[in-house]
């Protein structure tokens, strides 16, 4: 591959593509990387490159025409190589949002020209004229494109064959699966109290692999829901946890199996209240108080399961046949992480065949159950089913919160 980036600080460029793995790999041919001087095409005594732009306004902006003669002659030399015209790129920032998924496009080009601007900008022609996308690092602004075009171009380089040492070392880094990195550790085992959690220590490549994952997707959904709410969507569950031996669905038939709901019920409400509720709410939330709320749903038409494993009651689940909901779906605290929240669901949503595409309803702070969902095949409708305001003279919520609802798509 071969990168050109044209600049009023070649010499600042240049450096940074000399050094370390970018560096070595330079020297070893692995690409070609050439930093032109804008000054050096312009065809005034001074060797300016700036001027007043039209219709006033602060700072300076670039000519078109030292520019354009720059890319042409980049052109040519491209041509003489026998390579394909270099794909142009202005970093502006006006320009569409970088990332990884870019950075990999742009890898794939044969010659790749990177176009940086400074002071007020450049002159439109020559980026309409030549240029085949405009790209912005990011919603800030600096004093000159060259930084930008160096996180463009290390993104782009490490990419090529040979420039790291394995292609893992890449792959398993934030953004390339959309989803940020998990935490690193190294030696020392302890350090000022922090151990390494015990799993990294294990060998077991499985578990370790599992624990990456996890932290990875956690760490996506708590600092970049935008990425997560994507991945999500991009990444179904192809298959959910077995079902193992001695765990089973029943259906309520009687007063006790309503009562073991309730119970269930009190506290899975708690631990999604929790974070939203007030003290006073929370105390509230007994199976007394829910057993009768569960009997008028059943007079309503819903159905009610409770999930055993080695006949203990850790989860329920509701359907209600007239509307096509699914409802109160609670897992014991001791039983989460299991799997079983993921396969009551599904078991909830097959006893709907007359509805194919059931609804459910779920709070916007419990950000886990809905990127769940999501890669279950459900998506949030737009509607919110019921909004909890703290200003509400009766609310019981110490934080604004919302039901919104989600239909089953399939």
């Amino acid at each position: 591959m071969r990168i050109d980036i044209v600049t009023l600080f070649p010499e600042l460029c240049d450096s940074f593509l000399s050094a370390s793995i970018l560096g070595r790999a330079r020297a070893k041919n692995l690409f070609e990387a050439h930093c032109h001087q804008i000054r050096d095409y312009t065809k005034n005594k001074q060797k300016q490159t700036d001027d007043y732009p039209y219709g006033g306004g602060c700072g300076m902006v670039l000519y078109a025409q030292p520019i354009a003669d720059c890319l042409r002659a980049v052109q040519a030399q491209c041509a003489a190589q026998g390579r394909a015209k270099p794909h142009v790129v202005f970093l502006t920032a006006a320009g569409r949002p970088y990332n990884e998924e870019k950075a990999r496009e742009l890898a794939s080009y044969d010659a790749v020209t990177l176009v940086c601007g400074h002071y007020e900008g450049i002159d439109q022609r020559v980026i309409d004229a030549f240029g085949d996308e405009e790209i912005s690092i990011g919603d800030y602004v600096l004093t000159g494109g060259e930084l930008a075009s160096l996180v463009v171009a290390d993104s782009v380089l490490r990419l090529q064959p040979g420039v790291l040492a394995e292609e893992k070392g890449y792959q398993d880094e934030s953004y390339w699966d959309g989803l940020l990195e998990y935490p690193q550790f190294t030696r020392p085992e302890v350090w000022e109290g922090r151990a390494v959690p015990p799993v990294l220590l294990t060998g077991d490549h499985k578990k370790i692999d599992e624990w990456r994952g996890a932290q990875s997707r956690e760490r996506t959904r708590e600092r970049r829901p935008d990425l997560y709410d994507g991945w999500c969507e991009s990444h179904p569950l192809t298959e959910l946890p077995k079902w193992k031996r001695g765990e089973n669905m029943r259906l309520v038939k009687n007063d006790e199996q309503l009562a073991l709901c309730a119970a269930l019920m009190a506290e899975g409400r708690r631990a999604v209240c929790e974070a939203v509720c007030s003290e006073q709410y929370l105390e509230m939330l007994t199976p007394q108080a829910h057993l009768p709320v569960l009997q008028e749903d059943k007079k309503n038409g819903w159905a009610f399961y409770l999930h055993y494993t080695k006949d203990s009651a850790d989860g329920m689940v509701g359907v209600c046949h007239k509307t096509g909901e699914i409802g109160r779906l609670f897992v014991t605290e001791a039983a989460r992480g299991r799997g079983y929240g993921p396969k009551m669901l599904d078991f909830a949503r097959k006893k709907l065949p007359e509805h194919p595409h059931p609804t459910l309803g779920v709070l916007n702070t419990n950000t886990r159950a809905i990127a769940l969902y999501k890669r279950m095949g459900w998506r949030l409708t737009g509607s919110v089913l019921h909004r909890y305001d703290p200003a509400d003279a009766n609310a019981f919520a110490a934080l604004y919160c919302e039901e919104l609802e989600m239909r089953y798509q399939g």
